[in-house]
């Protein structure tokens, strides 16, 4: 008899085959047949009308500070996911010595837009070392499985202390920190990650401690990979969104010929004053892809809240680094200096709002005399006074009379669904990039997975089922290497998705919430039409609800 039996469902295996009427039957965690299955089991699932897919996988979240209090994984989890990739852009939280906690908190304020308040409370520090992060992980148990890349920063950080934010290792500090990756790698980390992002700014403003590492190091951490024979290196570049440059091409070239292993880097967006620029990238880079440097892109247009009261909404920006990390009480003389407005504003002409304010709407208010302004655009209220053509001015003027509570919305990215549905069907990119557990209250992807099934394939039947099931299944578990996932195949895991294709689904926007530690607010993304969700054969959701079970496993390439 076995454990579990999933029966008369539509199996969309993860290898893009087509679909077929089958049962999967399970013991122990693993699947042990598929198809008509004439044996009884323990516990039976009637999945007939639904289809029985691979639990998805999200190759890049930063769950990192929330496994501590959070042991659903949510949102990710209420998606049907049932494996997440966490440590992503070189910044995370293991090794750690006890005196550096608060940097590598203020670390992910900084970059990841985490409430420090939230973290304070949050997280549990119950490791040091890398591994022993791993097994504080493993201990503490979660609804699914975990995977990590070991963040360069924290490693850095760990050998040089506070000079790792102010210059390049010694080689003999190389040489420490290559030993702790290899360290990490040995006790399952996928492999490592680091950024040359400008916005990615750490602990009292400084860069980020990885982005100070040059060619000598990333050449001696890409070669523990190599030396150990697994393993991939994850990279944010791009600084100029849409296009990348030159240097960026060659340092991922450099990558690929020193660790000889694969490298994904981010990101491809589609831009909409810029039609190419995708389509550009992914050209100048296809040689490097065809050697396993697989870019990153999201199926959903990028919304996000822009919000005032961190000043981390336009991090992005040199302008705006005054900015960043800052009190409420300086970022409102900050907002109201003349030569910072200046400044931001001849920035912004060639960056991310592009001037284009009947985008940008008011999505909340502190103050209730200001009730009236929510769902207008900023064009419209600078005009109602008097101020058209000073619009992000006008932004700045509600901020301040609403003592830093207004929050405004803006889809930024990814809003020409023509030009998206080719990126979605070009095999090149790994399609990704949700960024869920950061960002709380300025943006929620974690749905991606839904939104592709749900407005992709069945809205606008852009891509089909198979294949939307085989790009967030198989593709990424063969590039992390975790080979007994992302497909239904008997020997591998039991990680299922069983999911209504004629009612799956998620929003556009998320949901505010205050469910973080202490209070704190995030966004959220529910899920539809994601019935049951099955990890390494135990029953995670049913019915859509959770079932309190954590049989996530921390996995090793």
């Amino acid at each position: 008899m076995y454990d579990l039996l999933i029966k008369h469902g539509t199996v969309v295996d993860g290898t893009g085959a087509s679909r077929r009427i089958a049962d999967v039957a399970v013991n122990d965690g693993v699947i042990r047949e598929i198809g008509q299955v004439k044996e009884g089991a323990a516990r039976v699932i009637d999945a007939e009308g639904l289809i029985v897919a691979p639990g998805f996988i999200d190759p890049h979240t930063h769950y990192d500070a929330q496994i501590c209090w959070d042991p659903q994984i949510t949102c990710s989890s209420w998606h049907g996911v049932t494996s997440v990739v966490m440590g992503n852009c070189g910044v995370g939280l293991a090794p750690c010595r006890p005196q550096a906690q608060d940097i590598a908190a203020q670390d992910l304020v900084n970059v990841e837009a985490i409430p420090y308040e939230v973290l304070k409370r949050g997280i549990t520090w119950d490791w040091e070392s890398f591994p022993s992060y791993l097994d504080a992980a493993r201990h503490r148990h979660s609804a699914i499985n975990l995977s990590f890349l070991a963040p360069l920063t924290p490693f850095r950080h760990y050998v040089m202390g506070e000079e790792s934010m102010e210059r390049v290792a010694t080689a003999e500090e190389t040489k420490k920190i290559a030993a702790l990756l290899r360290e990490a790698i040995d006790a399952g980390a996928l492999g490592f990650s680091h950024t040359t992002g400008v916005q990615h700014v750490g602990y009292k403003g400084r860069p980020l401690a990885c982005r100070l590492a040059d060619r000598s190091e990333l050449g001696a951490y890409a070669r523990v990979l190599r030396d150990a024979g697994k393993g991939v290196i994850e990279i944010t570049l791009t600084q100029n969104f849409g296009h990348i440059r030159d240097h960026e091409l060659e340092l991922l070239k450099f990558l690929l010929d020193e660790s000889a292993r694969p490298v994904t880097w981010l990101a491809i967006f589609d831009l909409e004053d810029q039609p190419n620029a995708s389509s550009e990238t992914l050209r100048r880079s296809e040689e490097l892809i065809k050697r396993g440097a697989v870019p990153q892109m999201t199926c959903r247009p990028l919304i996000a809240e822009i919000e005032f009261k961190t000043g981390m909404s336009f991090s992005l920006m040199r302008s705006w680094q005054p900015a960043v990390g800052q009190p409420p009480e300086k970022l409102k003389q900050l907002y109201a200096d003349a030569d910072f407005r200046r400044a931001v504003v001849d920035e912004m002409n060639r960056g991310v709002l592009r001037r284009n304010f009947k985008r940008v709407e008011v999505s909340d208010v502190g103050n209730s005399k200001l009730n009236d302004l929510i769902g207008k655009s900023v064009a419209e209220i600078a005009k109602a006074r008097g101020a058209k053509g000073r619009e992000f001015e006008t932004m700045l003027d509600l901020a301040i009379e609403d003592d830093l509570n207004i929050s405004f919305a803006q889809p930024i990215f990814n809003t020409n669904e023509e030009r998206l549905a080719k990126l979605i069907n070009d095999p090149r990119p790994m399609i990704g990039l949700s960024d869920a557990g950061a960002h709380v209250s300025l943006l929620c992807d974690a749905g991606y997975c839904t939104y592709l099934l749900g407005h992709w394939v069945r809205e606008l039947k852009a891509i089909t089922l198979e294949y939307a099931v085989k790009r967030i299944t198989s593709e990424p578990a063969d590039f992390f290497g975790l080979r007994d996932r992302g497909r239904l195949k008997v020997g591998n895991k039991a990680d299922v998705a069983i999911f209504d294709a004629d009612t799956v689904g998620s929003a556009r926007r998320g949901t505010m919430t205050n469910d973080l530690p202490g209070g704190g607010q995030r966004l959220v993304m529910p899920a539809r039409g994601v019935i049951h969700t099955v990890v390494n054969g135990v029953m995670v959701y049913e019915d859509g609800h959770y079932t309190g079970a954590t049989p996530g496993e921390v996995l090793h390439s």
